[in-house]
């Protein structure tokens, strides 16, 4: 599985107090069980709940394409709510 994000972005998210975490860690998500939804549909857009550093987290990410085939790219990340932390506990 390949993984694509702004880096500036993910340094960003790593450093603010509610999300503590950036893409490179939250790739690890996609290792254990994990939920997945669609969130819209221009873009396209899917979010995933599931562990990453010990905490439950949600992911905004989208299936694109290169010449090397297809990839996620992740958009946006934080702390899962509760009932994010519900839908999980539910289907995974």
């Amino acid at each position: 599985m390949r993984f694509r994000f702004d880096k500036r972005k993910s340094a960003r998210l790593r450093t603010n107090p509610q999300r503590k975490i950036g893409f490179e860690e939250a790739q690890s998500l996609w290792e254990h069980p994990h939920y997945v939804d669609q969130r819209s549909d221009l873009p396209e857009q899917y979010r995933a709940i599931g562990w990453a550093r010990g905490r439950l987290y949600s992911v905004i990410f989208e299936m694109r394409d290169d010449d090397q085939g297809q990839y996620i790219h992740l958009v946006t990340l934080w702390k899962s709510t509760k009932e994010e932390r519900q839908l999980y506990e539910e289907h995974s």
